[in-house]
């Protein structure tokens, strides 16, 4: 099915596109048009990418002697016949052709030969079902387009919008093949991804395919998702057809991967001396304990005399390369007629990671990634009032690893210290002992491999016809659409033993090559969208309307589970007068089937109102010239979110235990109640208010926009704090959750463009205020105690008042419950100054203050050649460093330790201790949760840069070609972090995959 599905795509695609390139040739003399048809007069405007006219440009017919020129205002009068090209050129600029037809006036934007993409831009906002002009919109939405994206060599294109959007915030945490996807934060939730009006989730497939990526963030903009709308949404709008001269795109990229920060491990010397020090420090007695590494151990360690009895091994060099490769080969195609427009794109993507391997395996180990991507785009006049469309995704994703899986690996990275064991023993056979027997060179290359292949489909179907003959601007539309998804492993694992030297012999410790197979499906899933539309859309005199309702249906199952269903119906009324005065109300009325039936919660309505005021275009604003546009707008509405559980308003009881009594009694099984069920179970909910101002100044070339919200979240889904133990059983989820999210949005965006240069500026900056207004929590005796009026996910624990320095702080401080302190211990702040120190003293820790994010970019062109960057930056953010990949001897005191451990206090280092005091295993005082582990973990980045070159046009039509470039950029290419994360990357600090610097270069030719 999968085959046939391609297939039929690349037929599809194929077909389209050797009838549309047929479909619109161009007008020569020899034309029978022009023998007998009658020439009309047609009035064009010309202008640049940022809507100013172009004049001086020369408008020739196609075949013909027959030629105008622009004049100031960029307006053109030719005469020709319906049907004839012309081809509008000017230095500077790519020419470009325009297909005359029933339209006697007419718009053409040209395309400046050597021009970055301004940031301002005249382009419609993206709506959830509508498009809406720029000057009209009264909702929060921005948007980052296909140019912007292409210029980071990722594969998902949540990293490409790092830095460049107000109120979104994107942390990666891994650069893994095929799982490095950003995280989103927008206003503090986690939004929907939308490819196309469907709900899919999907982020990772061909940039080159997205035509733009739009965020929507206010009540107007989400009400009509109703109870999927409160936590904002992400709209991906793939390219579509044009009509005109088929565009073909050949780009080739190649990139060099190098991970960017890693938790450095101490060497064996200073492991082990450590590790003594450690054993001191808790009192163990030297000699009585063979846990204490011996004089001539160290020596040994020091000076490498034998590395086999006393290893030191970088474990992390052992199995893993400096660099890796990521190949991206992408081939599309664009164009059609007024009867049919399609786009066509195919990628592959070969991307490697950055583990070791070996010739002598038949097969890889490495955890590498591919990817196959087509998409289908095809866009269809039935008739002249009827059209319709089918856009096709299609998706192949391998994924290959070694069989003790990458995670395994990264982990035993963690809990290995240096000296645990050579990677090979003398005799060639896999070093290790009875309590390291995990040889990581072994894991890597030496225990089979895993594949993942994950399959993609998703097809979405339109039929639209317009209703003029009833009523002038009336339409309807009818949409389906379905996406498939499904992952399955092929497990081809074997173990393997280890050897440790004793004297002359050697001890075996596990078994060798037992090799286990094993296939399964890991996931699999299936949506399908249903939609049925209204919609009027006109302008008669000052008023405009635009209108439009529908109902849909959207239906997901995953694997075993039930299917997920939410059906209901949604609608938006625009109102502008003038294009001056914008009043708009949408709404949703919906909800899901993991309600009761009979219930009052099973349904919601969703309201919000939006109004705008065009400033620019009052009376008094005719003596401002320098004010291009001005605009004031706002909204509040109402929006849900569906978080209802599995079902929960139904009473559960499981079998348990089987009871026998006496001898030959029969066994009696135990009946247990599930945790309570809640008939009253709804969906969470969120009023947001926005308001907003933004403008255009100094001839459009300065932008500027800023905006604050306040989101009030409620109904969040929650269990009681307040539980009693004489209820027998857990409290039920509720909806009792209040929550609070407030800050301002700003941007400003400086450009500038001549005939022969071009550059730009802009930033953003965004903050994040939280508040939790209601929690129910438990009784606590104090304030400082009460999670209720911080800010949401706020860390809890003791204050930290650095470490003890004398004996007198040792007798005079509060006692700690269940612990005597130490030199070198941290202390903790008394707060109820009772003398002791226990639960009643943790309070809130790290920082109070907004989460401010921002980005900067900027970019120049000049003669064929561009320049641009993207710097993105986090303040008032903090890091809880701890557990195995901070902490010195974790894991009963046979873990790993690290760099930051050197700074422990000792007597001769108290005063410029950055560590506490060694300890061997775990340590209830030093290592309970406290400031002392909060880190500073602001950073600016340098998450993108790009240098290109465009061949002339004037050299490279020579060949039939319409643009030659030639560019390298490159992703998280510079870090600014605190020397907290001095071996460390401030994103992905933990031990897990480390993220990659990116450092690409391509080729891109159209025809």
């Amino acid at each position: 099915m999968k085959l046939t599905l391609i297939r039929f795509v690349l037929f599809w695609g194929t077909l389209l596109l050797t009838y549309s390139s047929k479909a619109v040739p161009l007008k020569t003399t020899t034309d029978p048009c022009y023998a007998g048809c009658l020439a009309q007069k047609y009035t064009g405007t010309v202008f640049d990418n940022t809507n100013s006219p172009v004049a001086g440009a020369l408008v020739k017919v196609a075949g013909t002697d027959i030629s105008a020129k622009t004049d100031q205002n960029g307006v053109f009068t030719i005469e020709a016949n319906a049907g004839a090209t012309i081809i509008i050129s000017k230095a500077g600029f790519k020419d470009k052709e325009y297909v005359l037809g029933e339209n006697n006036s007419f718009s053409i934007a040209l395309d400046y030969e050597y021009m970055l993409v301004p940031l301002k831009s005249p382009q419609p906002v993206q709506l959830l079902y509508s498009t809406v002009p720029q000057r009209l919109n009264v909702s929060s939405a921005d948007a980052v387009y296909n140019n912007d994206l292409m210029k980071s060599p990722v594969t998902t294109f949540g990293n490409a919008l790092a830095g460049r959007m107000a109120g979104l915030n994107l942390f990666q945490l891994s650069g893994q093949p095929g799982a490095d996807g950003a995280s989103f934060n927008l206003r503090g939730q986690s939004p929907v991804i939308i490819v196309d009006g469907v709900v899919t989730g999907l982020t990772q497939y061909d940039l080159e395919e997205i035509e733009s990526v739009t965020v929507l963030k206010d009540a107007s903009a989400l009400a009509m998702l109703g109870v999927s709308g409160s936590a904002g949404a992400i709209l991906v709008t793939t390219k579509k057809g044009i009509e005109g001269k088929q565009q073909v795109s050949l780009t080739v990229q190649t990139a060099t991967q190098q991970p960017l920060g890693y938790p450095k491990a101490l060497n064996a010397y200073d492991y082990a001396r450590l590790h003594n020090e450690a054993l001191r420090n808790d009192g163990i007695d030297s000699a009585n304990s063979g846990l204490y590494y011996s004089q001539t151990a160290l020596d040994a360690y020091q000076n490498h005399t034998d590395p086999y009895s006393y290893p030191d091994v970088n474990y992390w060099k052992e199995i893993t390369k400096n660099s890796s490769m990521l190949n991206r080969y992408t081939l599309s195609t664009r164009g059609g007629s007024k009867f049919a427009r399609y786009f066509v794109s195919v990628e592959h993507v070969n991307q490697s990671g950055f583990f070791k391997t070996v010739d002598s395996n038949s097969y890889n180990t490495n955890n590498n990634f591919r990817s196959y991507v087509i998409r289908s785009n095809v866009d269809v006049n039935i008739t002249r009032k009827l059209t319709g469309g089918i856009y096709l995704l299609g998706r192949i994703q391998n994924a290959n690893e070694p069989g003790a899986t990458t995670s395994a690996i990264l982990s035993s990275l963690l809990l290995t210290p240096a000296n645990a064991y050579p990677i090979l023993n003398q005799n060639g056979s896999l070093g290790g002992s009875q309590i390291y027997q995990n040889n990581i060179w072994a894991q890597t290359v030496a225990t089979g491999y895993r594949q993942t292949y994950k399959r993609d489909v998703l097809v979405n179907v339109y039929l639209k016809r317009t209703l003029d003959e009833l009523l002038p601007g009336l339409w309807t539309k009818a949409k389906v659409a379905y996406y498939g998804s499904l992952s399955e492993s092929i497990i081809r694992s074997k173990s393997f033993a280890v050897f440790q030297k004793n004297g002359s012999s050697y001890s075996q410790f596990g078994t060798n090559g037992t090799q286990g197979n094993s296939n399964g499906i890991d996931y699999m899933g299936r949506v399908d969208y249903e939609e049925f539309s209204l919609g009027y859309d006109k302008t008669f005199n000052d008023n405009g309307i635009n209108a439009i309702v529908l109902v849909n249906r959207y239906n997901t199952s995953n694997g075993y589970d039930l299917p997920y269903t939410i059906t209901g119906m949604s609608g938006r009324v625009a109102y502008n007068y003038k294009g001056r005065y914008m009043v708009e109300g949408s709404w949703g009325y919906n909800g899901s089937n993991r309600y009761p039936t009979n219930g009052s919660t099973k349904r919601g309505f969703f309201p919000a109102i939006g109004l705008g005021w065009n400033i620019d275009q009052e009376a008094f604003m005719a003596n401002v010239p320098f004010v291009s546009s001005l605009k004031l707008y706002g909204s509040y509405g109402k929006t849900g979110w569906d978080k209802p559980g599995y079902f929960v308003y139904y009473p559960r009881f499981y079998d348990g235990p089987g009871y026998y009594f006496g001898t030959s009694a029969g066994g009696v099984t135990t009946i247990t109640e599930g945790t309570l069920a809640n008939p009253n179970i709804t969906f969470e909910k969120a009023s947001k208010l926005n308001i907003g101002l933004s403008g255009d100044v100094l001839k459009k070339q300065l932008a500027f926009k800023v905006e604050y919200y306040r989101n009030k979240n409620y109904d969040i889904v929650m269990q009681r704090g307040q539980n009693s133990t004489m209820l027998g059983n857990d409290y039920p989820d509720e909806n009792i959750g209040k929550n609070l999210y407030s800050g301002w949005e700003g941007q400003l965006t400086w450009q500038h463009t001549d005939k022969k240069w071009q550059y730009y500026i802009a930033a953003n900056i965004s903050t994040i205020q939280s508040k939790v207004l209601y929690a129910d929590e438990v009784d606590r005796p104090y304030d400082w105690m009460k999670r209720t009026g911080r800010h949401v996910g706020q860390s809890f624990g003791y204050l930290a008042e650095g470490l003890y320095q004398s004996a007198d702080e040792l007798n005079t401080h509060a006692t700690t419950v269940g612990y005597k302190p130490q030199l070198g211990d941290i202390k903790y702040k008394d707060m109820n100054a009772d003398g002791v120190i226990d639960q009643n003293d943790q309070t809130a820790i790290g920082t109070s203050k907004p989460l401010l994010f921002y980005g900067i970019s900027f970019g120049v062109s000049w003669k064929g050649f561009d320049i641009s960057a993207v710097l993105q930056g986090v303040r008032n953010i903090q890091a809880y460093m701890a557990g195995s990949y901070y902490w010195a001897f974790p894991s009963n005191g046979l873990g790993q330790a690290w760099s930051e451990n050197l700074g422990r206090w000792t007597p001769a280092n108290a005063a410029g201790a950055t560590y506490p005091r060694l300890s061997y295993g775990t340590n209830i005082n030093n290592q309970a949760i406290s400031s002392y582990w909060m880190r500073n973990d602001n950073f600016v980045r340098l998450k993108n840069a790009e240098i290109g070159y465009s061949l002339p046009g004037s050299l490279i039509r020579k060949i039939r070609l319409q643009t030659v470039r030639v560019f390298a950029n490159g992703y998280n290419l510079l870090t600014w972090a605190r020397a907290d994360f001095k071996d460390r990357d401030p994103e992905s600090f933990s031990g897990g995959y480390p993220v990659q610097r990116l450092v690409n270069f391509g080729l891109n030719i159209k025809f």
